[in-house]
């Protein structure tokens, strides 16, 4: 996704604007790995091959293979 295109997205459980965008891997301005963290309900959505998936809980993966690749980052940042 375009770095640019991260000031228009909310959370889609609250609606809290803006998200918290952590940058595991960029290409210029093109972000390929990451995450958005949302300050209020505390929820993460990855940002998996330059796509953002801002789901719901009910239609979210668990995300393992993505937490397992990027653990140290989400260590550093205290997710579980």
């Amino acid at each position: 996704m375009k770095k640019d295109l991260v000031n228009i997205l909310a959370c889609p459980i609250d609606k809290s604007y803006p998200l918290q965008l952590e940058i595991f891997r960029s290409n210029g301005p093109e972000i390929e790995s990451g995450i958005f963290i949302c300050s209020k309900c505390k929820r993460w959505y990855p940002i998996i091959r330059e796509i953002p998936e801002l789901l719901p809980d009910d239609l979210r993966d668990d995300y393992t293979e993505f937490k397992t690749k990027w653990k140290t980052q989400f260590e550093r940042l205290n997710i579980k």
